[in-house]
């Protein structure tokens, strides 16, 4: 294993390495932050609380793939009230 900073060095030296090492992790630590901003740009148009993957046709898909048995559950549903 290698090691950036080791027991012989100075404290200049260690000071320099480890502002090396800083400046290489907080660009990754923005590069990152960037790259989440602009993959969650499509969630800012829900609202909090809003189901994302709720459907909002969910009338017209019930109607048009199971039309007459919903008709006839709700009838019989309707009935009972």
């Amino acid at each position: 294993m290698r090691y950036a900073i080791t027991k012989n060095m100075t404290s200049e030296q260690r000071i320099a390495v480890l502002k090396k090492h800083s400046a290489k992790f907080n660009k990754k630590v923005k590069r990152n932050t960037r790259v989440r901003k602009t993959e969650t740009n499509f969630m800012d148009k829900f609202s909090e609380g809003q189901n994302i993957n709720a459907w909002t046709d969910g009338e017209k898909y019930l109607d048009e793939h199971y039309g007459d048995r919903v008709r006839e559950t709700k009838e019989y549903d309707s009935e009972w009230d």
